[in-house]
C-alpha cells in the first residue's frame, strides 16, 4: 500500500512539473523565439514607445474625424470576450442592429443606410474585431473627409494603402486593421 502511494505521488510530481511547468516554459521559449511580438500580443507602440493597443483587439473610436471599427457589444473588453450569438429573427439583436443604424444616420448624413456595409452595423463572434472591410472604411470618408478637412479621394488611397489581401489569396476576406488605419489618418493631418 505505501509503496502504491509513494509511486502515485512521484508520479503526480513528474506529470505536474513536465505538463504544468516545462511544456509552458518551452512553448513560451519557441513562440518568443519564433514569433516575439505576437507572442507579446501584437502590441502597436506609439513614437514614444508607449503601448496604444493590440492589433489584435479592437477599440472604440467615437471622433467624427477617425474611422470607427464595427459595433462591439461587449465594449472591446477583452477580459470578456465573446458575444451573444443571437439568431436573426432574435429581439434583442433587431434592437442592437437599429441602433447602430440609428447612430450611422446621426454620425454619417452624406451614407444612405442602404449603403453601408453590414460590418458596421453588426459585431463580430469575439466583440473585439479589429477590422472592418475596406468597403465599411470607404463608406466612412465622407464623414471624416468634413469633420478632418480632408480631400476624400487622399483617405480611399490611404484605405487602399492599409487593406490587407486575403490569405493566399483565397482564404478570408480583404480587411482593414481600424487603429492602423487610424494611426496613419493621425499622421496625415499632423503633415498638413
Amino acid at each position: 500500500m505505501r509503496t502504491t502511494i509513494l509511486t502515485s505521488l512521484r508520479t503526480s510530481l513528474v506529470l505536474m512539473l513536465v505538463c504544468g511547468l516545462l511544456y509552458n516554459l518551452v512553448l513560451t521559449g519557441a513562440a518568443q523565439a519564433l514569433m516575439p511580438g505576437r507572442a507579446d500580443g501584437s502590441l502597436i507602440y506609439n513614437g514614444r514607445g508607449e503601448a496604444i493597443g493590440s492589433e489584435l483587439i479592437g477599440q472604440s473610436f467615437t471622433d467624427p474625424g477617425l474611422f470607427h471599427g464595427r459595433v462591439s457589444s461587449i465594449g472591446y473588453d477583452a477580459g470578456g470576450s465573446g458575444t451573444p450569438n443571437y439568431a436573426p429573427s432574435n429581439p434583442d439583436l433587431i434592437a442592437r442592429v437599429r441602433q447602430a443604424a440609428r447612430d450611422w444616420r446621426t454620425n454619417n448624413p452624406d451614407v444612405p443606410l442602404g449603403e453601408v456595409p453590414l460590418d458596421l452595423l453588426t459585431n463580430s463572434g469575439s466583440g473585439l474585431d479589429p477590422h472592418i472591410s475596406p468597403e465599411a472604411a470607404a463608406a466612412q470618408i465622407p464623414r471624416i473627409a468634413g469633420a478632418a478637412g480632408l480631400d476624400p479621394e487622399r483617405l480611399q488611397a490611404l484605405v487602399d494603402e492599409h487593406t490587407s489581401p486575403r490569405a493566399l489569396g483565397i482564404f478570408g476576406e480583404r480587411t482593414v486593421n481600424v487603429l492602423r488605419l487610424n494611426l496613419a489618418l493621425r499622421q496625415l493631418t499632423a503633415s498638413q
